[in-house]
Order: structure tokens, then sequence, then C-alpha cells
């Protein structure tokens, strides 16, 4: 047994940078109220929400435009450091050095130093303030297009884009996630997200399921 029930691969990280508080997308509207900034929930809660099928999360995959990301620290100043994760280098964000490096298209967010990490933020770009696609950055979208607003007041990606971006690593978290969505996808999302995953994974097992 590993300590806290952990596997080896969460017990490497966890030693390395810390370990992750299971925080919810209603946690993130709370520490958002007042930001004038728009953000939407990504990742396994966007399949959960549009789903209505409960599974674990390792954490909440929170998403703001990259041009606010100045805007959400002065939001969360006092309440919450911000640090950019570039393929696993940390930085925090400060008023000395608040520029958050090209190559880094996260931030996780934690209270202080001894907290756990709370919100692993991913900063999208935009075109015009069109959504860019990170997969195929040619591509961009109304951001009203490709998400949709929860009864909760929660903006969540929609489940074909969520899945467009699973289907990279294709975890058993991911496979479960398509799972619970495809009855509930439409013709006009299965067919797009198999055309899209045809046009990045070539020979990806998904787009026989959707077409199927």
């Amino acid at each position: 047994m590993y300590p806290d029930g952990l596997d080896p691969e969460e017990l490497a990280f966890q030693r390395l940078y810390g370990p992750w508080k299971q925080s919810t997308p209603s946690d993130a509207q709370r520490i958002l109220h007042g930001y004038d900034g728009d953000w939407w929930i990504a990742g396994g809660w966007a399949i959960e929400a549009f789903t209505g099928v409960r599974r674990e999360h390792e954490d909440v995959d929170l998403s703001l435009w990259r041009r606010d990301i100045d805007a959400l620290r002065q939001h969360l100043k006092g309440s919450y450091d911000l640090w950019s994760n570039a393929g696993g280098s940390l930085r925090p964000l400060t008023d000395r050095r608040p520029e958050q490096p090209d190559d880094a298209d996260q931030i996780w967010l934690r209270q202080h130093a001894l907290s756990p990490w709370e919100f692993d933020v991913v900063v999208n770009p935009d075109r015009d303030g069109r959504w860019v696609f990170r997969r195929d950055p040619s591509l961009d979208y109304p951001l009203d297009e490709i998400t949709w607003v929860a009864p909760d007041g929660i903006r969540y990606l929609n489940p074909e884009l969520a899945l467009a971006y699973k289907a990279k690593q294709a975890r058993p978290k991911d496979e479960q996630d398509l799972a619970a969505a495809l009855p509930l996808l439409t013709a006009a999302q299965r067919t797009w997200l198999a055309d899209m995953i045809d046009h990045l994974h070539p020979g990806h097992a998904w787009p026989g399921r959707l077409r199927g």
C-alpha cells in the first residue's frame, strides 16, 4: 500500500511538487466571484457537467484568456499565489516578475507555500477575441460557440472540444469520459469530433466508435 493510497506516479509527482487539493468547479466560481474576465471549465469536469456521470478528478481545469493573466493575478492578490508552469518548470508570478513565459500554458494556484495546489489554470490564446484551438492553432471559434453555461452559471467547454483534447493520451479516465458522453452527443458533434481526431491523430481508435 502506498502512502495515502497514492499510486507510484502520483506519489513521485507529490514528492516533487507537493499535494493537490480536490477542488470543484463551484470552488472556482467562489474564488472568481467579482472577476470581470471570461473563464470556463474544461477537462473531465466539463464532461461530467454535460453527462451527469460522476467520477474522481485530480484537479479542476480552469481556463481563461492568456491576455487576462494579470487581471487574474490582481483579482486573487492576497488570497492566492500564481505560479507559471512550463512543462514542469514552476515560477511565481509576482509584482516584480508578472510576465507569463511564452512557453507556459498553465498557471497553478495555491494559497501559500505550505498549502496544497488547488487549481490548474489553462491560459488560452485568442485571435481577435476568438478562442484558438491549441491542438491546431490555425482554427479559432467564438467563445459562445465552443462553450455552454450550466444552470448554476458556470461556463463549460463543449464536450466534443474536451474530448478532442483528451484523445491524444486516451488514458483510462479519458476512455471513461468518452463512454459517458458518446450516447449524448449529437450527430453533428460526433462527426466534428471524429473528423478532428482523424486530422490530429491519424489511425486513432475513437473515430470508428464515434461513427459506429
